[in-house]
């Protein structure tokens, strides 16, 4: 099978699983949104938010990193478990931090945040570490381009969140604690894929010890950048990504925290309208994995080849689909936007403003295509200067949120999210085409 083929295949492996997780978690709101009232339910999706924000800042990085190494290693066929030991340090030591942090903060998190919520920091403080090792298998599935487990795994995990929602429901229990709950079972009970995942892995590698994809290594002039895989190494890959995470986390969550928190009144029901606003960039988003899971290990291995046409063919193939997707969602949203939305998150006295959508529809699409060029400079080594792109991008995003004049502040995110992911795209292609020119 090609290499195309390969990842062609594999994206859609990844889509079926993932795709089906996007669909299960936005039930999993939907059905809190009918179940809870509206600060009830604002809390919920600021529980939500602030997990996903630490959470992809602090181990997103560490998948990243397995995944591209993973891909690199087997391209140049590289043995040996030194990055595996020392993305496990640098996962277990950014699991520490945060607990540690959260404990010291619990004062401000959960009379802050939460609002004195107790049962909302506890969920928040338990679902964090663990989500590290999920975030682990991910990237080493990823990078093996087991992508059917990949998928697997974090359909698990989302069917043991919505239960929750769906027990509260039918009425098992009504309260903002046993939803929330839900969110810390979950990548608990989705852990459960990785023992026989690796065990997969292991006997594997019994049965062949020299097990390798490449049959050009003996063609490389030089040993293998990543032959002896170190600590420093891998940290300045994570950091680079870590930063990167930092501003995707800023476009995805930062606008109903701001929201929030420029509301005179009634702040936590605002932020949890915004919150609903902005999950028409997350839910594509999420579908969107599935193909950032593929195209890493992909994009790295034409890399590693110096395929610069497959490496080229494989983005731009891959951008226009997105393109045409974003064309349909913004359409889409134009038509039926206003209606569509009151029908999934029912009536919570908020009006949804048929321009607005339309703009943070565009925005995700254009949002997608960077993330597309972000994988590209990933995978030809430009982790930093990636990093640089999307700190600007950000920057100029809540620059946009903290323009004063605006009286509607969700209009204000919608059209700050179009422009700022509008900056992305067009650092990250310029970096792009600088990266093929030196090819």
């Amino acid at each position: 099978m090609s290499t195309a083929s390969s990842y062609a295949r594999g994206a859609r492996i990844a889509a079926i699983g993932i795709g089906a997780t996007a669909l299960v978690t936005q039930a999993y709101f939907s059905l809190a949104s009918y179940k809870l009232g509206k600060d009830a339910y604002g809390g919920i999706s600021l529980l939500w938010t602030s997990i996903f924000l630490v959470c992809s800042i602090l181990y997103r990085p560490v998948e990243q990193l397995l995944s591209r190494t993973i891909a690199d290693r087997d391209a140049r066929g590289i043995t040996g478990n030194d990055h595996l030991r020392v993305a496990g340090t640098i996962q277990l030591s950014l699991g520490v931090v945060y607990v540690v942090a959260a404990l010291a903060l619990r004062g401000p998190l959960e009379d802050g945040l939460f609002n004195g919520h107790t049962s909302l920091y506890w969920v928040l403080l338990i679902a964090v570490p663990a989500y590290a090792a999920s975030y682990f298998a991910r990237g080493f599935l990823a990078g093996h381009k087991r992508l059917g487990l990949y998928g697997a795994l974090v359909f698990l995990e989302s069917i043991s969140r919505c239960a929750f929602a769906v027990l509260a429901v039918v009425g098992v229990s009504e309260s903002q604690s046993f939803v929330a709950a839900g969110m810390a079972a979950a990548p608990i009970v989705s852990l459960s894929v990785v023992p026989w995942a690796l065990g997969r892995h292991v006997r594997s590698r019994a049965a062949n010890p020299r097990l390798a994809q490449a049959t050009d290594v003996a063609a490389l002039d030089e040993p293998p950048a990543e032959a002896e895989f170190t600590l420093a190494h891998g940290t300045g890959f994570a950091a680079a990504v870590l930063l990167i995470m930092v501003a995707e986390q800023t476009f995805l969550n930062a606008g109903p925290l701001i929201v929030k928190g420029a509301a005179a009144t009634n702040g936590t029901a605002l932020a949890g309208f915004a919150f609903n606003v902005v999950l028409i960039a997350r839910a594509p988003l999420t579908l969107f994995q599935a193909i950032q899971t593929a195209i890493l290990p992909h994009l790295t291995e034409m890399s590693v080849t110096d395929d610069t046409r497959a490496f080229r063919h494989s983005v731009a193939v891959t951008i226009r689909a997105i393109v045409a997707f974003g064309a349909a969602v913004a359409i889409a949203l134009l038509i039926v936007g206003p209606f569509a939305m009151h029908v999934v998150f029912g009536d919570k006295g908020f009006d949804y403003g048929r321009l607005g959508l339309v703009a943070i529809g565009a925005g995700m699409g254009l949002y997608l295509c960077g993330a597309t060029l972000n994988q590209a400079a990933l995978a030809a080594g430009r982790a930093k200067q990636a990093s640089v792109c999307w700190i600007v991008a950000a920057a100029a995003y809540v620059v946009f949120l903290l323009v004063p004049g605006f009286d509607d502040r969700v209009l204000q995110l919608e059209l700050g999210f179009l422009f700022g992911a509008l900056v992305l795209c067009a650092e990250l292609y310029w970096l792009y085409r600088r990266s093929l020119a030196r090819a």
